[in-house]
C-alpha cells in the first residue's frame, strides 16, 4: 500500500508538535541517556527556528525569551553529545584494525572518561535553566495564536532568500579551500535553513525537498568537521603524553591524528564533488517558489526587513558554473558510516 502524501498543515498544530517534542524525552535527558539528550537538543533547535516563523508576534518578548532559554538548553544538552560522536568515530576506526595496541586502548579510555565528565555536569546544567519559565512562555505564545499560513510562508521565503544568499556567499568565499572552521560556521546557518524549510514544507503539505537538500549538505560538512575535531583532540593527547615523558602514547596519538587528518581531507574532497553551492542554490529556489494559491503575496511579511534579490544573484554569479537539478550523491567512507547525528 503506497504511503499517502502529506496534506497542508496548520501553524498551531505544527507549533504544538514542536513543543511536545522538546519535552517528550526530557526525563531521559536529565538522566544523561545518550539518545534522549540528542533528541532534546535537536527538538530544541527546531523549535527555536520555528517560533519566530509561526508566532503571531515574532519579535515579541515571550518569543525572544523563549528562544534564549532554548539556545541555552541546546548548549547544555550538547555538553556530552559531541564527545559521543567523536567516540563513535574512533571506535569505528579501531574496529577495522586486526590488532588494537595498548596505547590505542588508552586513548579510547581517555575519550570515554572525558565524555563521562561532560555528562556528569549535564543534569546540573539543564536544571540551572529556567525550564518553568520556558514552559510558561511557550504556553502564552500558543495561547496568543499563530500567524496565518500566508504570513508564515512569506516569512519562510524571506528567511530562506536572505540566509541562503549568505550561505552562497560564504561557500563562494571558501571555494576549494580546506577550512573546517569556516565551513562549520556555514553549517550552523545551513541547519537553520533546513528547519525553516521543514516549516515551509509542513504548511504546504509537501514532501521533503529543500529540507532534504539542506540536510545532505549539513551532514556532509558535519562528518568532515567531526573528523577534524577528533584529529585536534588526538593532537592534544600527543602533546600531553610527550610532556609527561610517555613517548609510546605520544607516538600512537600522533599516528591517529595523521590518520584522521587524511580522512578529513578525503571527506573534504567528497564534499567538493557534491558541488555544495549548487545544492544550496537549488534548495533556495525550491522554497522561493510561490504556489498558485499564494501568488498574490508580497515577498515578505510585514515587519520583516526586505530581502535583496540582487544579493542572491551576485552570490549565484560567483559560482562560475551552471546549476544542476540533481547533484551527485555523497559517498560515505568507513569513518563516515559511524556518524550518528540526525540533527
Amino acid at each position: 500500500m503506497p504511503t499517502p502524501k502529506p496534506g497542508p498543515g496548520s501553524g498551531s498544530a505544527l507549533l504544538r508538535e514542536r513543543v511536545r517534542r522538546v519535552f517528550r524525552e526530557f526525563a531521559g535527558a536529565l538522566a544523561g541517556e545518550e539518545e534522549p539528550v540528542h533528541q532534546v537538543r535537536v527538538a530544541g533547535r527546531r523549535l527555536r527556528v520555528a517560533l519566530p516563523l509561526l508566532a503571531r508576534k515574532p519579535g515579541g518578548r515571550r518569543v525572544r525569551k523563549g528562544r534564549r532559554i532554548l539556545r541555552d538548553l541546546t548548549r547544555a544538552a550538547g555538553a556530552g553529545r559531541d564527545l559521543d560522536v567523536l567516540l563513535a568515530l574512533f571506535q569505528n576506526r579501531l574496529v577495522d584494525l586486526e590488532v588494537i595496541s595498548p596505547e590505542q586502548k588508552e586513548l579510547r579510555r581517555r575519550m570515554r572518561a572525558a565524555r563521562t565528565r561532560s555528562r556528569n555536569g549535564l543534569t546540573e546544567g539543564i536544571l540551572d535553566l529556567d525550564i518553568d519559565g520556558l514552559r510558561r512562555h511557550l504556553r502564552r505564545i500558543r495561547a496568543g495564536g499563530t500567524a496565518d499560513t500566508e504570513t508564515v510562508l512569506a516569512r519562510t521565503r524571506a528567511e530562506s532568500e536572505r540566509d541562503g544568499a549568505r550561505v552562497l556567499e560564504g561557500l563562494a568565499e571558501v571555494g576549494d579551500r580546506y577550512d573546517p572552521a569556516a565551513l562549520h560556521a556555514l553549517r550552523r546557518r545551513i541547519r537553520e535553513l533546513r528547519y525553516t524549510a521543514e516549516v515551509d514544507e509542513a504548511l504546504r503539505g509537501r514532501e521533503p525537498g529543500a529540507s532534504a537538500a539542506w540536510k545532505k549538505l549539513q551532514d556532509a560538512i558535519g562528518i568532515f568537521h567531526d573528523v577534524h575535531v577528533l584529529a585536534e583532540w588526538l593532537g592534544k593527547q600527543a602533546e600531553r603524553a610527550e610532556a609527561r615523558k610517555r613517548p609510546e602514547l605520544a607516538a600512537a596519538a600522533t599516528l591517529e591524528r595523521l590518520f584522521f587528518e587524511e580522512e578529513g581531507r578525503r571527506l573534504h574532497r567528497q564534499l567538493l564533488e557534491a558541488r555544495p553551492a549548487e545544492l544550496a542554490a537549488g534548495a533556495v529556489e525550491i522554497v522561493m517558489q510561490v504556489p498558485e494559491e499564494h501568488a498574490e503575496l508580497a515577498p515578505i511579511a510585514v515587519g520583516q526587513r526586505q530581502a535583496r534579490p540582487q544579493r542572491r544573484r551576485r552570490a549565484l554569479d560567483s559560482l562560475g558554473s551552471s546549476r544542476r537539478s540533481s547533484p551527485p550523491r555523497l559517498r560515505r567512507g568507513a569513518v563516515g558510516r559511524s556518524r550518528s547525528r540526525q540533527e
